[in-house]
């Protein structure tokens, strides 16, 4: 990766997939401790990377490849007529873009989202330090985008931002305006700012088919897929 610096890559162990409960997974990691990975961080994205906490990772699976990475081409994307009306319905929201750090109010909302969404899934019921281990480190270059509702924090996306694109990490909301359609509109916000920046895509990390919870990502279009080395097209259907 890159022609200045040799980037180690670690491949984990395998571990139980956080996607099918009936499969073992691995992940190859970019060495965390190399002073380069802020540098590398963009392109490491556009090779199907993601960022979790301090660690750069794709998924590395013994005869898997269910795992696709994902992003929206945002010069050409149109909202559809659900996005349009997600888009309207938040219209009362205003939008505030901050440092990523962790407050007693977006803890508070994390705790309620997870408590909510992700009953005994392990992530349930998480402390401050979770938090602070998931959605940020010292080198990553994120911010929060929240979301208020006359005043009140009712849903933040978790951005990072390199030159070219945004990486949309992580999104939690209130459970009690489930019915808003957050998740969606915070993607279509962060399009939006993607094109107003002069940025080319934002990256959804991984889509699998036929996963409930990736669905979703298949209603952005045009929506492009990594195969291989190469960003192609996603088909329709």
């Amino acid at each position: 990766m890159g022609n200045q610096h040799a980037i180690r890559l670690f491949q984990t162990l395998e571990h139980a997939c956080g996607y099918w409960p009936d499969r073992l997974s691995r992940d190859l990691i970019i060495d965390p401790a190399d002073p380069h990975l802020p540098s590398v961080f963009a392109q490491a994205l556009s090779m199907g990377f993601r960022r979790s906490g301090g660690h750069v990772y794709r998924p590395y699976c013994n005869g898997c490849r269910a795992c696709i990475s994902v992003r929206i081409p945002v010069a050409a994307f149109r909202p559809n007529r659900a996005q349009k009306r997600c888009l309207a319905r938040n219209a009362d929201l205003e939008m505030r873009i901050v440092p990523p750090r962790r407050t007693a109010e977006n803890f508070a909302l994390y705790r309620r989202y997870l408590d909510t969404r992700h009953v005994g899934g392990g992530m349930d019921d998480p402390a401050p330090e979770n938090f602070d281990a998931f959605l940020a480190c010292g080198w990553s270059p994120t911010q929060f985008m929240e979301f208020r509702l006359d005043g009140q924090l009712v849903a933040l996306a978790v951005t990072d931002v390199v030159p070219k694109a945004l990486s949309a990490v992580y999104t939690f909301y209130d459970p009690a305006h489930a019915a808003r359609s957050l998740g969606t509109y915070a993607i279509l916000r962060q399009v939006q700012r993607a094109l107003e920046d002069g940025r080319e895509h934002v990256y959804l990390g991984f889509w699998l088919d036929g996963h409930p919870k990736m669905t979703y990502k298949r209603g952005f279009r045009p929506l492009e897929f990594l195969d291989g080395a190469t960003w192609r097209p996603m088909p329709a259907g």
